[in-house]
């Protein structure tokens, strides 16, 4: 029965919802000492124990080992330094129940079986760190052995998932299929490709004006209803502008050049990628442009077979 600021040991169990058996386990293993005994040889407990024994049991919720606990505790911290402790591992076990949370919500929405929910949790649940390890891991196998355009990788390496404390089931689901692309290796293989179109001309510029003028000429002319087959006049127009961009001349030859390289960077997972990349980040939502391009390779296959 508690005196004043002293708890006997079955009162520090029923403070902290933990068994009697878990709280004298804590204290034989030196974790929780107690502040002194009755005349009876009872354990006695003061208001510090009672703070260890909280922070204990949030640590090991947290699957902390013993040991980690042991060496935290052993410092020999003052009860304000143990309350500070305390809240930073409650803030992370708040995060993780978020989490844990809506990684359950995605799977109601999903209907996913237990296969899919343990895949699920398992990458939901990886530090920041670890999420962008695997992008890095993505781009260093793509670009490997490539000189390719500089400007890109960084802004590759610089687009991380940034899956939010509390996320929405929306973004869990991203993140999973995000993770899920990245080590696709068909679509490894179709961004070297890309790469490796920018490596033959040494590019290292993202050349945004050049795409800028690709999707208002396009969109004009699908608003206008000119199908690719009629669509010679913007096909010169668009060929021109790459050739004085790549200070190339427009040639057969070339055409042929950029129809390639158009149909290799118009993979719908691409677009796919930086859409999900958004999603997690809580980017504004990007236009696809895949339709766009598609109908200048289509306009190009057309005036080259023409």
């Amino acid at each position: 029965m508690a005196d004043g600021l002293v708890f006997s040991i079955g009162e520090l169990a029923r403070r902290t919802g933990l068994s009697v058996k878990t709280v004298r386990f804590y204290s034989d293993e030196g974790l929780v000492p107690p502040a002194g005994r009755t005349g009876a040889g009872h354990r006695l407990y003061d208001v510090r124990a009672l703070a260890r024994l909280e922070l204990v049991r949030t640590l090991r919720d947290l699957d902390v080992d013993l040991a980690t606990v042991r060496r935290l505790l052993e410092r020999g911290v003052t009860l304000p330094e143990i309350a500070a402790v305390h809240a930073e591992a409650l803030d992370a076990q708040i995060r993780t129940l978020r989490l844990r949370r809506a990684v359950l919500r995605a799977v109601a929405r999903r209907g996913s079986d237990p296969e899919e929910l343990k895949i699920m949790h398992d990458l939901a649940r990886l530090s920041a760190e670890e999420r962008n390890a695997i992008i890095h891991e993505f781009i260093d196998a793509t670009f490997g052995g490539l000189d390719a355009n500089p400007a890109f990788v960084e802004m590759m390496r610089a687009a991380m998932p940034e899956l939010p404390d509390d996320p929405e089931p929306e973004q869990v689901e991203a993140w999973i299929e995000l993770a899920d692309l990245v080590r696709d290796e068909d679509f490894r293989a179709s961004v070297r490709r890309m790469a490796e179109h920018q490596a033959e001309r040494a590019e290292a510029e993202l050349h945004h004006e050049l795409t800028r003028a690709v999707v208002e000429k396009v969109e004009a002319a699908r608003e206008a209803g000119v199908a690719p087959a009629d669509a010679g006049v913007v096909v010169d127009e668009l060929l021109g502008l790459y050739a004085e961009t790549f200070g190339e001349r427009d040639s057969p030859e070339y055409r042929r050049s950029v129809l390639l390289r158009v149909e290799t960077a118009n993979d719908p997972r691409a677009a796919r990628y930086w859409a999900l990349l958004g999603k997690i980040n809580g980017w504004p939502a990007q236009p696809d442009l895949t339709p766009v391009f598609a109908w200048f390779v289509a306009a190009l296959r057309a005036h080259l077979d023409g």
